[in-house]
């Protein structure tokens, strides 16, 4: 369903009697990333057109984080305001009616006026996919980078990983056009492993720099394949040398596996593991 010609009305709503969170996912091909921009085609706009539709005003939905162009997400947090008489736990069949088939709503719920889906969360945990066969495969193609130049090591892309372990400032993975005033980043979890054909590289932080994600897996890449030392790519990041990281990984091989709280109002079964991994069994 489409809203272009939508009138909406301006965000003079009645003071809201409740808010409601939402567990979403999405394909991230054919969005312009998370945030709404102009002319462009993104997550929280086409959510935030089918609430307003719904309620008869316009409404702004606060995600947990902003995932680039390309990027997908198994469970993306946002919450927004509302008044009216449907239910906070009916919010997720009541838009999914409304949405596009590359967005679903997982499950609704409500939460105190006080809750915040960016301020409140944890951490975040991302998903990195690397098909790594020679031959090329269309159905894996949409979620993951085909990476068939050179074999890529996990153990030394993991040794790679173990220092970031910790705070640290990492300028070096932060894209120009960010408007956050600093680079400090607790990094919480940070792990890569093999199925098969398929490389995982997963990272967990208090929250992520703008572009951060795609640029250390380029990077990562280069170790994993021993065009760069160990200790090379250490001392890149700890002196924040900005400059000497070239390349972003692709965004299709990226997914925002989930967001984590202290007052979580779903069951871990609606939002802790929901991107199945790429197997192939022989």
């Amino acid at each position: 369903m489409t809203f272009d010609k939508i009138p909406m009305l301006e965000s003079h709503h009645p003071t809201p009697t409740y808010r409601v969170a939402l567990v979403i996912q999405y394909l991230g091909t054919h969005f312009h990333g998370w945030q709404r921009q102009l002319q462009q085609r993104t997550v929280q706009e086409e959510i935030e057109k089918a609430i307003s539709v719904i309620l008869g005003y316009h409404v702004t939905l606060h995600g947990a984080g902003r995932t680039d162009s390309g990027v997908h997400a198994a469970a993306q947090v946002a919450h927004f305001d509302a008044t009216g008489r449907i239910p906070a736990d009916k919010w997720a069949t009541v838009l999914n009616s409304y949405l596009p088939k590359d967005i679903l709503i997982r499950a609704s719920a409500s939460v105190s006026n006080s809750w915040h889906a960016r301020f409140g969360a944890a951490y975040r945990r991302y998903r990195y996919t690397l098909y790594t066969e020679d031959r090329p495969n269309l159905f894996v193609r949409p979620f993951s980078w085909h990476y068939y130049y050179a074999p890529l090591d996990e153990a030394l892309i993991q040794a790679a990983l173990k220092p970031l372990m910790g705070k640290h400032h990492l300028a070096a993975f932060h894209r120009a056009g960010s408007k956050r005033k600093h680079s400090w980043v607790e990094v919480q979890a940070a792990e890569c492993y093999r199925s098969g054909s398929f490389l995982h590289i997963e990272i967990q932080a208090d929250g992520f720099l703008y572009g951060m994600v795609r640029l250390l897996v380029g990077m990562l890449v280069e170790v994993g394949s021993q065009e760069r030392s160990l200790s090379n790519f250490t001392e890149i990041w700890t002196y924040q040398h900005r400059e000497k990281v070239k390349y972003a990984a692709p965004p299709q091989g990226l997914c925002l596996l989930r967001v984590g709280y202290p007052d979580f109002p779903f069951p871990q079964s609606v939002w802790y593991d929901t991107l199945p991994k790429l197997v192939f069994s022989f």
